[in-house]
């Protein structure tokens, strides 16, 4: 599950390479306004691929073979009902994002060609979320990883003969992304249909089994929702703020959050697996296995924080040596490097029971922690420390890390404690 997290950066990595060859920095700004606007519109919809990881664990923990596919087939209809949404606010969208990025009349018209072609992968986009959720609540780590794998090699393929062979410029970069999610979604379609083949049950019959559950779905969907825009605030947050404390500072803070993404990869990866050990546990109602889950899960993020903290710290110095050659920013990188390597174990907390929460269906819950954390820690730190400039910013960064998993870790204690964790939810 890291590796596949990881992976899908690549494609943005093939696409800015091969643009890069055409002989306009225009073409770069191109592809990089649409990573902002793709990150944006998809990654604040992936409730989609949350949800649809603890139903599937825990039905499959229980071997529901109909619950689980109930839930996969409600997830893409609802995937694709965004989807279809997505499409038809095209132009609304696209020019709401061009006034918030501000980019040249050139990249503009450049972006709008990539843009008008890559939106058309939204059902597979989204419909992904859904797929790599359900084999991740499946306990398949693998085949997320050959999904992402399999998508970005043909990505790669179709960038070198739609551009360079055949000098398709933006619009061939944005053929190969379309023609590559499509593929992805292709590949996990097949890997799912066989470990569901295996499982005993019945697909939905017609409309009113897949409206069952409809309400409680929207619910958690909605939640979620307004978690994930919760945190891409607090993310803009820390950019904003950082570009009034100056160029070299905001420079630096780029640098530094990059290296939180990387945290947050590996993390996210034994976060994954927490979903899926506590969702099946869950529906097997085994309350020994919930607990092994959770203490090994948590043990190995822990751990695995701390190596990286200590990465951090021994390697940043020549880490901000090959990124950047000026010095003033690699001077306020380094002097704010133990703010990130703090961050790695004092999130571990947050980013493990983000999962073990996704597994236990405890979504109101984690949605709460996030908002508390925004409005009750983040941003009165922030106000009270921001005479300290950019070490009051990320000292309300980490706090507001901090707290998420205290608030989480409270909240599961109890219901452990009072044998709640097992009850439907």
């Amino acid at each position: 599950m890291i590796l596949a997290n990881l992976s899908p950066a690549a494609i943005g990595l093939v696409d800015t390479a091969m643009v890069g060859r055409l002989g306009s920095p225009s073409f770069i700004g191109a592809v990089a306004v649409n990573t902002v606007l793709f990150g944006f519109l998809f990654t604040a919809l992936n409730f989609l691929r949350i949800v649809s990881t603890g139903r599937s664990a825990q039905a499959f923990g229980a071997r529901d073979g109909s619950r689980l596919r109930h839930s996969l087939a409600q997830g893409l209809l609802f995937a694709f009902a965004l989807a279809g949404l997505l499409l038809l606010l095209r132009e609304p969208l696209f020019a709401l994002g061009i006034e918030a990025i501000g980019p040249s009349e050139a990249v503009a018209t450049l972006a709008r060609q990539y843009y008008d072609l890559r939106l058309w992968s939204a059902p597979a986009s989204l419909g992904n979320y859904v797929l790599i959720g359900t084999l991740v609540g499946m306990g398949s780590g693998g085949g997320p990883l050959v999904m992402v794998l399999a998508a970005n090699g043909l990505n790669l393929l179709l960038d070198l003969l739609l551009v360079l062979k055949f000098d398709l410029g933006i619009q061939g970069v944005a053929w190969a992304s379309l023609a590559a999610e499509y593929f992805g979604a292709a590949v996990g379609l097949v890997l799912l249909g066989r470990r569901v083949r295996g499982l005993a049950g019945h697909w939905p019959t017609g409309l009113r089994e897949l409206r069952q559950d409809m309400r409680w779905l929207l619910g958690a969907n909605a939640v979620l929702f307004a978690r994930t825009l919760a945190l891409m605030f607090v993310f803009a947050f820390m950019t904003t703020a950082g570009a009034r404390l100056g160029d070299a500072v905001l420079a630096a803070n780029a640098i530094l959050i990059n290296m939180q993404y990387c945290t947050a990869y590996v993390l996210d990866g034994f976060a994954n697996a927490a979903e899926a050990g506590v969702g099946q546990a869950i529906g097997e109602r085994n309350a020994g296995e919930l607990r092994l889950i959770n203490r090994h899960a948590l043990a190995w993020s822990l751990g695995s924080s701390l190596a990286l903290s200590a990465l951090y710290l021994g390697g940043g110095p020549r880490l901000f040596g090959w990124i950047t050659d000026l010095d003033n920013v690699r001077s306020i990188a380094a002097t704010h490097l133990p703010w990130v390597a703090a961050l790695a174990p004092l999130s571990a907390l947050a980013f493990h029971y983000d999962g073990v929460f996704i597994g236990a269906l405890r979504h109101r819950a984690m949605g709460a922690s996030m908002l508390i954390a925004v409005g009750a820690v983040f941003l009165p730190v922030w106000a009270l420390s921001r005479d300290f400039g950019n070490d009051g910013l990320w000292a309300a960064f980490l706090a507001f890390n901090l707290a998420r998993g205290v608030l989480q870790q409270l909240w599961f204690s109890r219901w452990q404690r009072r044998g709640e964790l097992l009850l439907p939810v």
